[in-house]
């Protein structure tokens, strides 16, 4: 079981959005859920990660109160129950539905008003949201009228006209095309920096890696890792890439035996001690270094030796408007 806690030094200055501990959830005789703790700062963009029924959507529904764990505890917002700060908090959930009939800043002031938004206020906000997201031609149509981006645009907005101070989107990019995708990013990036406190889901791992600050890996129902992002980069050592112009010399003896060659290239896990020692050796040894680079793992192969292979293969690589 792993805890997402960030540094202590991160965490003293920041107080905590979402606690959770043990959380454990059975349907009949299926353990969805099983033993998951979350620690997220305030502020702060985190990707709860992992393949199609993993338990990433069973989690954030107990995290929200939607649903009660049969056992651990949560806390979200300060409050041990997340009904007593629900319109604080604004959730997106991965099935998608508008009335079709409402026009699009109806359907906004609406999605406020179940949040505690007057409805004059309501109208009057989804109205500039509209207009500031690109859709002001699009306030007086109804849902039917609009493409499937604009009325999850919509409904994205209507997530956030109460504006939260949580907010929980799963699997936000699910059916967006690449545009909207990048749209979708600035606008949480936005979110941050204001100090709302954003997670989402996602089985695109690419997603996670541009946006987040922490990650928790979910496989089975249960966390391998959870935690900040370069932490799960750096499970892999970063790989050397080195060129030379001769093959062979004194220079030979410095590298390690781990080092296997690849055409005009060596290729080999960074050392402990660092590139440094290896470097003043190899130039001592006249190598005649043409280039060096050395290369960070990146977070789909942290996936994998955290996961494992076979949660790899279960996350699906999802191409632009592609459904997930």
């Amino acid at each position: 079981m792993a805890t997402s806690d960030f540094s202590p030094a991160h965490n003293m200055t920041r107080p905590l959005a979402i606690e959770a501990r043990g959380l454990v959830k059975r349907f009949d005789n299926t353990l969805a859920v099983d033993g998951v703790d979350i620690s997220i700062p305030e502020g702060a963009i985190y990707g709860i990660l992992g393949p199609n029924g993993a338990g990433k959507t069973t989690t954030i529904r107990m995290l929200l109160g939607i649903i009660d764990p049969d056992e651990g505890y949560r806390r979200v917002l300060g409050s041990d129950n997340p009904q007593d700060v629900a319109r604080r908090l604004g959730y997106l959930p991965e099935e998608r539905g508008l009335y079709p009939s409402m026009k699009s800043y109806e359907a906004i002031a609406f999605m406020g008003a179940l949040r505690g938004v007057p409805l004059p206020e309501g109208r009057a906000r989804a109205k500039v949201l509209l207009e500031n997201h690109g859709l002001g031609h699009a306030i007086d149509k109804q849902i039917r009228q609009l493409s499937k981006g604009m009325a999850q645009t919509v409904q994205l907005l209507g997530t956030l006209v109460h504006e939260p101070k949580l907010v929980v989107f799963d699997e936000p990019f699910s059916g967006l095309d690449a545009i909207n995708q990048g749209k979708l990013e600035v606008l949480i990036r936005g979110l941050a920096d204001k100090g709302t406190t954003v997670i989402f889901s996602t089985h695109v791992i690419a997603h996670a890696e541009r946006l987040c600050e922490g990650i928790a890996i979910i496989a089975g129902g249960k966390v391998p890792f959870a935690g900040r992002v370069d932490e799960a980069r750096d499970r892999i050592p970063a790989q050397v890439r080195l060129e030379t112009r001769n093959s062979d010399g004194p220079w030979r003896a410095a590298m390690p035996q781990d080092a296997r060659r690849v055409g005009d290239f060596w290729n080999f896990p960074l050392p402990e001690s660092g590139v440094e020692p290896l470097l003043k050796a190899l130039i001592e040894g006249e190598a005649g270094i043409l280039s060096l680079s050395i290369e960070r793992a990146g977070l789909h192969d942290a996936f994998v030796a955290i996961a494992g292979e076979a949660a790899a293969r279960d996350m699906v690589t999802q191409a632009p408007g592609e459904p997930a």
